[in-house]
């Protein structure tokens, strides 16, 4: 029994560590349980029972005949609508302290994307980027700001360390909770816009891809100046 126990364990420190780096992100579906088995090297019993216990604590969740698939329990760590939210929309000061250590952040996943990003890396930033391009092209204001988020998730992933990537989600759940609740979205504001946010993008993205890793962390970091710049706008119209 305690060498079952130990089998159960093991398995679940190896997909949490798949949950915590990025391999399975949120809304990811898990391989099957045969496929896992194989990889773990144990039987298909330990690996049910291991995802049991990890969606009895929200990381997972079984989806009757579809799958078991990733939550955003570990990314976010908050529920949502957060009490974050409503404190950021309530307090400008707290907004511009969640902007301000956004720019540290994203500066700093920037620049260790550069330094760090694969060639798999590269083809999924460059892919995020083709899909902003496109829905930008389309005047499609909700498909740029969903390739947006993605985009930013992409250069989370590149950076190859799990605090940047989780930090990331939940520092950006706070400001998108704020600016949908102030007015639809940035690109709503102005119609360039949009213009100047995909001109950003793409030197964020030929600087990662391009292994730059100082032009990278100055890009990232004017996007954020430009962003903080919109959303005060944004709350300066709605006073």
């Amino acid at each position: 029994m305690k060498q079952d126990a130990g089998r159960v364990e093991n398995v679940m420190r190896q997909i949490e560590t798949a949950l915590l780096d990025g391999t399975y992100p949120a809304h990811a579906r898990l391989p099957a349980e045969r496929i896992l088995a194989e990889n773990y090297g144990v039987s298909r019993n330990t690996v049910r029972e291991a995802i049991q216990r990890l969606a009895a604590r929200g990381l997972l969740r079984s989806r009757h005949g579809a799958g078991v698939y990733v939550t955003e329990q570990l990314r976010t760590g908050t529920a949502s609508p957060s009490p974050w939210g409503q404190l950021i929309a309530e307090h400008p000061g707290v907004r511009d302290d969640v902007l301000e250590f956004r720019r540290v952040l994203e500066g700093a996943t920037a620049y260790f994307a550069a330094l760090r990003c694969t060639d798999e890396d590269r083809e999924r930033i460059r892919a995020q980027l083709a899909a902003l391009e496109q829905a930008r092209q389309a005047d499609d204001q909700p498909g740029e700001a969903v390739a947006d988020a993605r985009l930013h998730e992409a250069i989370a992933l590149a950076s190859h360390n799990t605090m940047f990537l989780h930090l990331h989600a939940s520092v950006i759940g706070m400001l998108r909770e704020h600016i949908t609740a102030n007015g639809s979205s940035l690109r709503a504001q102005a119609p360039d816009v949009s213009r100047h946010l995909l001109l950003q993008h793409r030197a964020i993205c030929e600087a990662i891809c391009g292994a730059r890793a100082d032009e990278a962390q100055a890009a990232m970091q004017a996007h954020i100046d430009y962003v903080a710049s919109r959303v005060a706008a944004a709350d300066a119209a709605n006073l």
